[in-house]
């Protein structure tokens, strides 16, 4: 698939790309608004439905839900810097229920989670939301970009908030995707990009360990790897190099991300960022975020 059918009623109103610094607010606003979803009680208690109680098969089951039944290698292949061992043992979630009732109890966590901490949207800023967002989704490229098109073609629930939700799942899959491309063409691998972002503070340590499962000797090597390119230390501390190497990172993965906002621009692309943020607040709010270390809006995805 590489591109959906143009939405009845879409409006576009951009005029090329969105410049880098919008590209930069939106990223992180949908990076916030989606994030929700893996720190809830709702998706555990939605997980625990289907039979599957581990939070990393249940992560696992959900997050590529909408690729369809596919092997864990496929999952493993998309979500890069997860430990094969770690993605080895989704084997039996589509057995314990099929990819489509995943999906709906993903859609039924965020409608309850959203509902909970009281998420304000009015139906007059839920439609303009998806007046701006529909014609990304709409016009995007989907070559290359797995979870986005999977995501994108996933049929949207009737509540307008989680369909809202689940367009900005699309966009922020999108980055992701993209994300991946420039790790890979900067020579920085699945474990050695995670050890990376936790010396950059984006995630604990013991919290990457945990559910990444790179064991000693790996997270080792790649720690060596890094201290050789000069971006960590002897300690393992992130240097200034290591800082300006993984922004440069950050700033290409923009780049790639400026095509996707053309149909809004960059008026667009503020507009939207500012019309979901009340996703993010109502969670911070409620404390959500304080699972994770560092911004809830980061706009790497380096932490698929």
């Amino acid at each position: 698939m590489t591109h959906l059918a143009a939405l009845p009623g879409s409006t576009r109103t951009g005029d090329g790309p969105a410049d880098l610094g919008a590209v930069r607010e939106v990223s992180r606003a949908v990076s916030a608004a989606h994030l929700f979803t893996y720190l809830v009680p709702e998706t555990a208690e939605e997980a625990a439905g289907l039979g599957v109680t581990e939070r990393g098969p249940a992560y696992l089951a959900f997050r590529s839900a909408a690729m369809g039944a596919v092997p864990w290698q496929v999952t493993l292949a998309a979500f890069y810097n997860f430990s094969p061992r770690a993605v080895r043992a989704m084997a039996g979630v589509w057995e314990a229920a099929p990819p489509e009732r995943w999906q709906a109890a993903r859609f039924r966590a965020a409608d309850r989670a959203m509902r909970r901490v009281d998420v304000r949207l009015t139906d007059d800023h839920l439609a303009e939301a998806r007046s701006l967002i529909d014609p990304v989704v709409a016009g995007a490229d989907y070559a290359g970009k797995v979870l986005a098109a999977a995501n994108a073609s996933v049929a949207l629930p009737s509540d307008p908030l989680v369909a809202l939700w689940q367009r900005i799942t699309v966009a922020r899959e999108w980055r992701g995707d993209a994300h991946l491309v420039v790790l890979a063409d900067n020579g920085i691998g699945p474990c050695d990009c995670l050890v990376l972002h936790t010396a950059a503070g984006g995630l604990p340590t013991a919290l990457a360990r945990a559910t990444r499962l790179w064991d000693d000797e790996e997270w080792s090597a790649a720690t060596a790897r890094l201290a050789a390119r000069g971006w960590l230390d002897s300690h393992g501390v992130l240097t200034d190099d290591g800082r300006a190497a993984r922004e440069r990172v950050e700033a290409e993965t923009d780049e790639h991300c400026a095509a996707l906002w053309a149909p809004i621009g960059t008026a667009g692309a503020r507009r939207f960022a500012s019309l979901i943020a009340p996703i993010a607040d109502a969670f911070t709010a409620a404390g959500t975020f304080r699972a994770v270390q560092g911004q809830p809006g980061s706009a790497g995805s380096d932490h698929r």
